[in-house]
């Protein structure tokens, strides 16, 4: 987050803080006349630099820092939310799947609302850690060579281990009947999710399964652009397996948690607890393996055809079509 936010110090937040926040003698001008004066003995660029309005708010200080760090989490979860879970919904969820009898009237809205509400509270929650990474707490590093490309490969796929084997008894855990009603049942109100149900928690309950990603950087060094990289590619995964794509007898699916895997877990709730992999789940006995007769398109079709919306072979009849008939 560190370079995310050096970034935005450079090209966005120093003019809006020297904006709203503006040094005692300082004014927010374009300083054209000074630069003028300037150019004669200096170029145009140090010129410029010489006459950049500055904020009383360094950006080293805190509170500028806490206060970017909960725009720069907000902006950027709700940007990559809407991108990919629409990406996800309108190009690779079957929306057949709309017609299940579980699935709750006006659920997208429903889930697009719950993700909008919990978002702000878990950046909230979030910014001790990014604070942290941010003032030089973590175990971040710059350089490749510091500790070489075979130590920087190790660390991707031990980042993916930990993080599920952390989330697998996060998860397992807020299934129990003492913790689940309080924290976790919100996001099992989706019985037959659609991608915009990924980020969809109770607060607390997106954070506690967030944890093991910020502490990762705590306990082990990480290259910053690949810590960068992950932290992506897991807001991608989230989303990838609310998409309820029941695929059947693929090899992989003996060892990567498929959207079929967590498509069961929200159906039957007490299996397929892990992240990115099966082996937890088949090590603490919760695992279920995704089968063709388990797939929840077999009743959302039933559904169709009672209603007159699918011919026999379960593809949707058109408008047109129903018109002409």
């Amino acid at each position: 987050m560190d370079l995310v936010l050096h970034y935005c110090d450079e090209y966005a937040f120093d003019s809006v803080y020297a904006y709203l926040f503006p040094a005692p003698g300082s004014t927010y001008a374009s300083g054209s006349s000074a630069a003028g004066k300037l150019a004669s003995n200096a170029t145009l660029a140090a010129a410029a630099e010489a006459v950049k309005p500055m904020s009383r708010l360094a950006r080293d200080s805190v509170a500028r820092q806490c206060m970017s760090l909960l725009f720069v989490a907000w902006a950027a979860a709700t940007v990559m939310y809407f991108l990919f879970c629409s990406i996800s919904y309108y190009f690779f969820y079957d929306r057949r799947l709309e017609h299940h009898p579980r699935f709750l009237k006006n659920q997208i809205r429903q889930e697009i609302i719950s993700s909008l509400v919990a978002a702000p509270t878990i950046d909230v929650l979030t910014l001790p850690w990014f604070l942290g990474e941010v003032r030089g707490y973590s175990m971040l590093y710059d350089n490749v060579s510091d500790r070489g490309w075979l130590y920087f490969a190790f660390s991707a796929v031990w980042f993916l281990v930990f993080t599920d084997f952390c989330i697998y008894w996060i998860h397992r855990i807020e299934h129990h009947r003492s913790i689940y009603k309080y924290i976790h049942k919100p996001h099992h109100k989706w019985i037959v999710p659609t991608p915009f149900a990924a980020l969809a928690f109770h607060p607390l309950d997106g954070y506690a399964q967030s944890l093991p990603y910020h502490i990762f950087v705590y306990l082990f060094p990480m290259h910053r652009l690949l810590y960068l990289g992950m932290f992506g590619f897991v807001q991608l995964w989230t989303i990838l397996i609310h998409d309820g794509d029941m695929i059947h007898d693929h090899f992989l699916e003996k060892f990567i948690n498929s959207p079929a895997h967590h498509t069961l877990h929200h159906i039957y709730f007490t299996c397929n607890y892990g992240q990115y992999f099966t082996w937890a789940d088949k090590t603490f006995d919760s695992h279920r393996d995704p089968v063709a007769e388990l797939d929840p398109l077999i009743d959302s079709i039933k559904e169709m055809h009672r209603k007159g919306l699918c011919d026999k072979d379960g593809n949707p009849i058109k408008k047109e079509s129903k018109k002409n008939q």
